[in-house]
């Protein structure tokens, strides 16, 4: 009973974790419009903050494998909260100052608490659970928080940008800021006084005497296997998918030819992220039933469906869709059909982070830890997607629909992967 009770603690903290993450990444979002008209930045510049505050778990994964592995949970997410709680500040401090660098820097830094959350979250879940598709059931359960505060976030800061203008400033969100900074406090007390179990210096402690591998030979190890090395890539086009669809869908509402309100897109940004919730509680409830792989094959090919229709349909007819005014109104607003067909790609990817992860670290033992920061390098995958996608938005003159061929391919391998690419193999 005492065991069960500690677990079902651990997995309460991982799944506020979960949420954690996914608010202060999710700023990033609405954050792109804002930096757009305070900074006249590009398409491909508003994306900057978001790459700074991915490209962080490129310099940070490794690192955050390595400290979980030899300080254990408590200590990894102690550290990664108080990191966090500095990112916040700085970038409300870009505001007080009206600065992009300094902006940049508490996106990056931001990033560096978030890679280090993730790194401790989803092992940790896939530990509790026992592995295999109990595992996935878990990390689906905590996506499903993630989702919930994703959902909240660009609504939230949609409400206090309103209406989008020369005057659009970053200083405009820091009730959000305020909140994050709260949560970061919080946690860290929670954390603080909390019994978290740690398998991993547990599984240290058993094997001290047993002979050691040097870093670069773990990371050799889990790179041996054919199905990670395909599986990390997947998880580096994934979470390009995942943040590209809504970040370039507020860009092309609240741009000048489709003229929403940032409130309004913001929304319709939060419906993506709420889609994200309902799949998650779906897969989290047939996940235990249902392969990894069956359930990414069978999204993977709704997802590519829905992004043709989206990208060829366009702005050719629009459609009412449920959004929350600047006035806090509940209303049916006129948005482009091609938008509703993105935002519908949220419950595609939903359950494709935990899939992907569950097939990729199947049969890897030992090296789970190393594995999982690795997993961590390739999330800069949502800084750069974006960029190029932003690229493509430019250099077409402004084409928000065309730069979803970027996200298209993405989808692509990702198919391809949960279809041939994540059979467990190893090279010989």
């Amino acid at each position: 009973m005492e065991k069960k009770n500690g677990n079902f603690l651990a997995i309460a903290i991982m799944f506020f974790l979960f949420m954690m993450i996914s608010f202060v990444t999710g700023l990033q979002n609405p954050f792109g419009v804002i930096v757009k008209q305070q900074f006249s930045a590009t398409n491909l510049m508003s994306q900057l903050g978001n790459a700074a505050n991915f490209i962080a778990y490129a310099f940070m994964g490794l690192p955050a494998g390595l400290i979980l592995s030899k300080k254990g949970y408590k200590f990894t997410a102690l550290s990664a909260v108080a990191v966090g709680l500095v990112g916040v500040t700085i970038t409300f401090l870009s505001g007080k100052a009206g600065n992009f660098g300094v902006y940049l820097l508490g996106a990056f830094v931001s990033g560096f608490s978030m890679c280090m959350l993730n790194t401790v979250v989803n092992p940790m879940l896939n530990t509790l659970g026992g592995g295999g598709n109990k595992g996935n059931q878990l990390i689906q359960w905590g996506g499903s928080c993630n989702s919930l505060a994703a959902t909240i976030c660009p609504v939230f800061v949609g409400y206090l940008i309103g209406e989008v203008s020369q005057d659009t400033k970053i200083a405009d969100a820091n009730p959000a800021l305020f909140i994050a900074m709260g949560i970061f406090a919080l946690a860290f007390i929670i954390i603080l006084l909390s019994d978290i179990p740690e398998p991993e210096l547990a599984a240290a402690a058993a094997s001290a005497d047993a002979p050691k591998e040097g870093t670069m030979a773990t990371i050799k190890g889990a790179l041996s296997y054919k199905h990670f090395v395909f599986g990390i890539i997947a998880i580096f086009l994934y979470v390009g998918v995942e943040v590209g669809i809504p970040n370039f869908v507020n860009l092309y509402m609240t741009s000048s030819a489709i003229g929403i309100s940032a409130a309004v897109a913001g929304t319709i940004v939060g419906m993506y992220w709420f889609l994200m919730l309902c799949g998650r509680l779906v897969g989290a409830s047939v996940g235990g039933k249902v392969s990894s792989k069956a359930m990414m094959t069978t999204v993977g090919c709704l997802a590519v469906v829905l992004l043709l229709l989206g990208m060829f349909l366009g702005n050719s007819t629009t459609v009412r869709f449920p959004a929350i005014t600047s006035e806090l109104k509940f209303s049916l607003e006129a948005i482009p059909i091609g938008v509703m067909f993105f935002v519908l790609c949220g419950l595609c990817t939903s359950v494709m982070w935990g899939a992907i992860f569950n097939l990729a670290v199947e049969g890897l033992g030992k090296y789970t830890s190393v594995a999982s920061g690795i997993f961590m390098v390739m999330v800069c995958g949502g800084g750069i997607l974006p960029l190029i996608q932003g690229g493509v938005a430019d250099a077409t003159g402004e084409n928000y629909l065309l730069s979803y061929v970027v996200i298209l391919i993405a989808v692509i391998y990702i198919v391809w992967y949960a279809l041939m690419g994540s059979k467990p193999a190893k090279t010989e």
